[in-house]
């Protein structure tokens, strides 16, 4: 099964610091307020060690005692307040992290060639750009600030033993070389687990897409048994992959868990000598024990979410893998006129299957051209490579010298392709038609919606701002044809590839889209991928494609005279 690259180590880190830096000001907030909060959280302990040892030597009256009991009282209510305060800052820092991701993975996506997605199953993409991005988003949101915090609070709170008495500081790092020891252990297996993990869960999606997709065709050629085996054999792929890394965390829990308890016995057991021997004071003793208590809670909260942060991670790996291949937009010139050339152009969806032999064209502007041929002749690929939706193998595409794919991956709509698929984006009018040109104006969208007929919109309750989709109005067919007209309207391409974009609809609804499609076409050029020959008969010229390679080049009357391949087609249409 087919699946996209996955970004290497170097190629996360990398993207976690580019990330991370266009946050930097609101991370060195989080950092900072986190510092504070870690030291505020020292005081109270300090002060109750004072208690303990003016109360042992009897230097403290009941009045001091008091004082230094407000003391820790208040600095108890400063440190709740700046806990949740850098905990707010810290939540956003990761909302905003996150709506970066998310903008990238989906910039990411729509980057990625066609040949490349017709190749993918679905699962894969799928489970990267919902699931991973999921869990990427609980890691941002809480793992990152979770271990940020608590790292800053275990140095704040080890300079601060280390102050206090250098001894006491030694006893607590004794735990040290177990937690390295075991973090080393699992980091070195814990990448590798989990993108196994989610490797094996979008196979799982893909056999449930497929299924639920051809349930027809399976019930109808009995493959039941058959896709019950596949199915079974990928989730115990999964929860073998879950298995492995659930014994993952049951080494690295235990082991933290018991470690974190050695510190504080130690600390106690020397901190108990060194005084019975007059070595230090009570006071050092007990604030020592209290802070050496305090790191628990954060060397649990860093194993708690380092696991997420590992799954986290080999999410992140996946997600940047997305067109990890894919080269970036080249800086592209102006066009020198709108004639389209194609020369020499060769495409396959599958190597070693070519679509496109060799293929030569001129359109000049302002003509219409027919595209025909059989089914499955390479009518619809040429299509898509004339509008820039994929590169060639081999050759070029140029619309005034510059090659069309440059453009259209730079933004520019010069040449737009229309199909049957029309889509209806979850938003308003006025998203869904100025997602073609975000600077235009009401008044040029409402002229979009004018040329093309669309009388539907006088009805909608809020004119532009009316919802459009799910949970808001939703436009038939012939609406939503229109709605996809406008918005080429709206982009004013120079030129149309029409691939039959009214043979999914009624006789009456694409009567109506027809009406559309010839005011959109005026004063544009068109090439017309036509799968009904009466589509052809009024262009300039005709270009019959057969096998992939162009065939015959003229008029109708001309190629009819001809009496080849497009004569042979005419008359079969005609029957």
């Amino acid at each position: 099964m087919n699946r996209l690259p996955i970004a290497d180590r170097r190629e996360v880190r990398r993207a976690a610091v580019r990330l991370l830096r266009s946050e930097r000001r609101a991370l060195v907030v989080v950092l900072a307020l986190t510092a504070l909060t870690a030291l505020t959280g020292l005081v109270g302990p300090y002060l109750l060690g004072k208690i303990v040892g003016g109360v042992d030597d009897g230097s403290l009256n009941l009045s001091t005692v008091d004082k230094l009991a407000l003391g820790v009282l208040g600095a108890a209510v400063l440190h709740l307040f700046l806990v949740r305060y850098s905990a707010l800052q810290s939540a956003r820092l990761g909302e905003r992290l996150l709506a970066s991701l998310r903008e990238e993975a989906v910039r990411r996506t729509l980057a990625l060639p066609a040949r490349v997605v017709d190749r993918l199953g679905t699962g894969d993409l799928l489970t990267r750009v919902t699931g991973d991005v999921g869990i990427i988003g609980q890691a941002l949101r809480d793992s990152v600030p979770e271990v940020l915090t608590g790292v800053v609070q275990l140095v704040v709170v080890l300079v601060a033993i280390f102050w206090l008495e250098p001894v006491l500081g030694l006893a607590a790092l004794v735990g040290v070389p177990f937690v390295a020891w075991v973090m080393r252990w699992y980091l070195a297996r814990a990448r590798d687990a989990y993108l196994a993990e989610s490797a094996a869960a979008g196979d799982v999606a893909e056999i449930s897409a497929a299924v639920g997709e051809g349930s027809r065709t399976i019930e109808t050629f009995g493959l039941r048994t058959r896709l019950v085996a596949v199915a079974e054999a990928a989730i115990a792929t999964s929860f073998q992959a879950r298995m492995r890394t659930l014994r993952l965390r049951n080494v690295l829990f235990p082991v933290i868990g018991f470690v974190t308890t050695v510190p504080t016995a130690l600390v106690l057991l020397v901190g108990g000598l060194f005084y019975a021997a007059d070595g230090v004071g009570i006071e050092v003793v007990v604030t020592g024990s209290l802070y050496v208590w305090r790191l628990i809670e954060p060397v649990e909260r860093i194993t708690l979410w380092i696991e997420f942060l590992q799954r986290g991670g080999a999410s992140f790996a996946r997600v940047e893998g997305i067109g990890a291949d894919v080269e970036p937009a080249p800086a592209v010139s102006e066009p020198d006129g709108d004639r389209i050339e194609v020369n020499g152009v060769r495409y396959s969806y599958v190597d070693g299957h070519e679509v496109l032999h060799g293929v030569d064209l001129v359109v000049q502007p302002g003509e219409r051209l027919a595209i025909v041929g059989v089914s499955g002749a390479g009518k619809s690929t040429l299509g898509r490579l004339i509008a820039g939706v994929d590169r060639p193998a081999e050759g070029s595409v140029l619309v005034g010298g510059v090659p069309v794919a440059d453009l259209a991956a730079a933004g520019e709509q010069r040449i737009v392709l229309v199909t049957q698929e029309h889509h209806v984006f979850i938003g308003t009018v006025r998203e869904n038609l100025a997602m073609a040109a975000p600077d235009a104006p009401d008044e040029r969208l409402l002229e979009a919606l004018r040329t093309v007929d669309a009388r539907w919109f006088d009805e909608l309750p809020e004119g532009l701002d009316t919802v459009l989709g799910a949970g808001g109005v939703e436009l038939d067919p012939a609406q939503a044809q229109q709605l996809a007209l406008a918005r080429v309207e709206v982009a004013d391409p120079h030129t149309l590839v029409l691939d039959e974009a009214t043979s999914s609809l009624d006789p009456a609804t694409a009567r109506h889209a027809e009406r559309a499609i010839a005011a959109v076409r005026e004063r544009r050029t068109v090439i017309a991928i036509a799968h009904r020959l009466q589509t052809a008969r009024d262009a300039d010229r005709i270009a019959v494609v057969d096998a992939g390679r162009i065939v015959e080049l003229g008029s109708h009357d001309d190629l009819v005279a001809r009496d080849g391949t497009y004569a042979t087609l005419w008359r079969s249409w005609h029957g």
